[in-house]
């Protein structure tokens, strides 16, 4: 927010941050504002820099915080998309907006939540929970009206996406999880990304939102990558069909056909140059046979930025 401040300011935003929580410092409000580079530059666990209410709970920290957006970003929980959507409807109900980088609130409460905003006259917004801040979801809501999305094929999960690069560089199956730990798109427990839940679950949130069908993410024929040997993975590229784990979607009448999947693609398949932390998906529409998006190795200020431009959505209208 800092950093576009400038472009803010030109649009004739003025912002502050009135509250704060992690599981480390809890809930801290203070309606006159945070002093940012106090809650950057010192420790969580120290609130002497700081003279904060500290609330007893979410609802209590809404009220305290007096807030027109909420932030959400807590960590994934792919099977019921919760506290996220807990937190979400309460901020809506509050009366503020509500942004997510979070994938579970689309799949298991986006119909809820986007009734929600629109009954209180604000947004649910989280253009950040697929390709980082790619305009994604926006493009067909402001920009695409009227297409249909018959289907979509991409690459959509960093994780798996470094360890197979990795892989075909000659490092192991752990040195290459490490590289992309150390690169900060891999969780300390990266199983959801290794089993294909992350990505089954932008694939549900793609099916949900651009399909417009509703799809849970055990609906998607999920496979990962955890069984493919390292030996297999050189191979396959040596062979030209190297690894990709491919997110699909297809319309069939009234059925999708949705899956996640270790597939080997030809060099010529765009798809087959998608490394490292890049990412890419090519929609097909009525309008549109090939429609595609390609992001060539974001960093995480990617994600952020998805957060800002839904902020800059809601705000600056």
């Amino acid at each position: 927010m800092r950093s576009k401040d400038a472009e803010l300011q030109a649009r004739g935003i003025r912002w502050s941050i009135t509250g704060f929580a992690t599981r480390k410092i809890g809930w801290l409000a203070d309606p006159n504002g945070l002093d940012l580079n106090n809650l950057l530059a010192k420790s969580p666990l120290s609130l002497e820099w700081a003279k904060p209410r500290t609330c007893r709970d979410l609802l209590d920290w809404l009220s305290v915080a007096q807030a027109d957006v909420l932030f959400e970003a807590t960590s994934l929980n792919p099977h019921t998309g919760q506290p996220a959507i807990d937190y979400l409807r309460a901020a809506l109900q509050h009366g503020a907006h509500a942004i997510t980088a979070n994938k579970g609130p689309v799949v298991h409460g986006y119909h809820e939540l986007t009734s929600l905003a629109a009954s209180k006259e604000k947004q649910f917004l989280f253009e950040s929970a697929v390709m980082d801040g790619v305009p994604v979801f926006s493009m067909f809501r402001d920009h695409l009206p009227g297409v249909q999305v018959h289907g979509f094929r991409g690459i959509l999960n960093s994780t798996t996406n470094v360890i197979l690069s990795g892989m075909e560089t000659g490092l192991t199956f752990a040195q290459s999880l490490k590289q992309a730990q150390e690169l900060g798109v891999a969780e300390t427990d990266p199983s959801y990304d290794i089993e294909g839940w992350d990505a089954a679950l932008k694939v549900a949130a793609l099916v949900t939102v651009v399909m417009k069908t509703p799809i849970r993410a055990d609906q998607v024929r999920r496979e990962g990558i955890g069984d493919l040997k390292e030996q297999a993975v050189r191979e396959a590229r040596a062979a030209g069909r190297p690894y990709r784990l491919v997110c699909r979607a297809h319309r069939d009448g009234d059925t999708i056909e949705a899956t996640v999947r270790p597939e080997q693609v030809p060099t010529d398949d765009p798809l087959a140059q998608v490394t490292g932390t890049s990412s890419a998906i090519y929609f097909e529409t009525d309008i549109f046979p090939g429609l595609a998006i390609t992001e060539i190795n974001p960093g995480l200020e990617a994600t952020a930025y998805g957060m800002f431009a839904d902020f800059v959505q809601a705000v600056g209208r």
